[in-house]
């Protein structure tokens, strides 16, 4: 009796046990599982080093380009013709390009060219397209139809093939390329402009301004823009690598800054005809373009999170 019992007991819970481990796993558990296996400590590894690395870079990058062309022995247009397409050596770290010249100077000088090209390009499509596009929002209306139609059209256009346009216009110097920078990325940031106005025009302290008769240029100035000043912060580190990237693609081209100037793009296309006898000279200002870029870019993201609380997930908080 006793023994009946017990298989009563037992068959009695099997359909509960067979339907709990019939359940299907869900996405979230599954996640979740997933990131109960991972250590702690190894997710905020990843997380300190995706930030400490690309800064790492950005903050040597800076430092060369400010230190670098004051440190004696480096003259980026010294030529010795006797020394063409040489490899690295102790007299010239990363060798020589097809003129002889130092291909470290020339890198060191590209760096700070590359920075100021590409923070030049964010200042002046800041200029253009934030402040152009909070003016158009505040007018309204017809102006605001029209300056944003214009802006289209300018997005229109592929990005690398209007800056060279207006670089073949401007004219060769770093002012032309910091300009045509600064126009073709501007919609970017008109964009930014118009959703971040009409997104704090709901907040319930433009309402309170209004109703104590503000007008809209005080509110726009008192108000709002110290509240959306992140969004353009975070939105300049984004567009700085697409800047210096397409300065390089300029250069390569042969346009740009005066054809003597050192830069990345054009110690690429120089030397890539010499790869075989000197491949550091072409691999040089290809690692230096992408490191710098990607770092800024990663750091981008990384302030685009840090600023922008309504992107903020789980798995990035730090």
């Amino acid at each position: 009796m006793h023994g009946n019992a017990l298989v009563d007991k037992i068959a009695d819970s099997t359909p509960d046990t067979l339907s709990v481990a019939a359940t299907p796993p869900t996405e979230a558990s599954v996640r979740d599982d997933a990131k109960a296996r991972v250590p702690f400590s190894l997710r905020g590894l990843g997380r300190t080093l995706l930030t400490v690395l690309p800064l790492a870079v950005v903050v040597f990058a800076l430092l060369v380009a400010i230190l670098g062309p004051t440190l004696g022995g480096l003259d980026p247009f010294e030529q010795d013709l006797l020394q063409r397409n040489k490899g690295p050596s102790a007299a010239y770290p990363l060798g020589t390009d097809h003129l002889g010249r130092d291909v470290l100077a020339r890198l060191i000088v590209g760096t700070r060219l590359s920075l100021e090209a590409g923070l030049g390009g964010v200042l002046v499509a800041l200029s253009l397209g934030g402040l152009l596009g909070f003016a158009a929002s505040v007018a309204g209306g017809a102006a605001e139809t029209a300056f944003y139609a214009f802006v289209d059209l300018i997005r229109a256009m592929p990005g690398v093939l209007l800056a060279l346009l207006l670089v073949v216009a401007l004219g060769a110097g770093l002012g032309p390329v910091t300009v045509a920078l600064g126009v073709t990325f501007a919609p970017i940031f008109a964009y930014v402009a118009r959703a971040t106005y009409r997104r704090e025009l709901a907040m319930d302290y433009v309402t309170a301004a209004e109703s104590f008769g503000a007008s809209g240029w005080r509110i726009l100035m008192t108000h709002i823009l110290p509240n959306v000043s992140g969004a353009f912060v975070t939105q300049g580190a984004i567009v700085l690598p697409r800047c210096i990237v397409t300065e390089s693609v300029l250069s390569f081209l042969g346009l740009g800054v005066e054809p003597d100037t050192p830069t990345w793009g054009r110690m690429i296309a120089q030397a890539s005809q010499f790869i075989e006898r000197n491949p550091t000279a072409v691999l040089a200002p290809v690692i230096a373009l992408s490191l710098l870029t990607i770092s800024l870019a990663l750091l981008g993201d990384r302030l685009r999170r840090r600023l922008d609380p309504r992107r903020i997930d789980e798995g990035a908080a730090a």
